[in-house]
C-alpha cells in the first residue's frame, strides 16, 4: 500500500505484507497521522481493503473524508498512479525478492532516497520535503 501527499508529492509510506485487510490498513493510516498530522481527505481505489466498512467508520471516526475514484477511472488518482509505476519499475520490477523482510529493507531505502534526492517538477525542481518546509 503506497501513500503519497498530493499537493508535494511526497509519499509518505508503503506497507508491505503478503495481505492487507482494512484492520492493517487503518493501523498503518494511524501511523502515518503520528507522523504527519490528519489529512482532510484521503483518495483511493475502489479494492476491498477501502471499500470495507472498517475503513469507512475509520474515516468517520477521524473526521477524514473518503473519497473514491470511480471505477477504471486511474487518472482520477493520477499522482498515485505514476507513483506505483515508478515503484514497480524501479522496486518491484528490479529484484527478485526472497524474504518480506528483505522487501522491507529494500522498501525503507527507496523511499528515503525517492522523497530526499528526487525533485520534482510540479514542485519547481525541489524535493518533497524542501517543499513541504518552504
Amino acid at each position: 500500500m503506497n501513500v503519497v501527499d498530493d499537493y508535494n508529492r511526497e509519499a509518505l509510506g508503503i506497507e508491505v505484507d503478503y495481505s492487507l485487510p482494512a484492520l492493517r490498513v487503518t493501523r498503518f493510516l494511524d501511523q502515518l497521522i503520528e507522523r504527519y498530522g490528519k489529512p482532510k481527505r484521503i483518495r483511493s481505489d475502489n479494492g476491498p481493503e477501502f471499500i470495507s466498512h472498517t475503513l469507512q467508520d475509520w474515516c468517520t471516526d477521524k473526521k477524514v473524508e473518503l473519497c473514491w475514484i470511480e471505477l477504471g477511472k486511474p487518472t482520477q488518482n493520477a499522482y498515485i498512479e505514476r507513483f506505483n509505476g515508478t515503484f514497480r519499475r524501479e522496486v518491484l520490477d528490479a529484484h527478485i525478492f526472497t524474504s518480506i523482510r528483505q522487501v522491507r529493507r529494500i522498501v525503507d531505502e527507496w523511499l528515503i532516497e525517492y522523497n530526499t534526492e528526487r525533485p520534482h517538477q510540479a514542485l519547481q525542481f525541489m524535493t518533497a520535503p524542501a517543499a513541504r518546509a518552504s
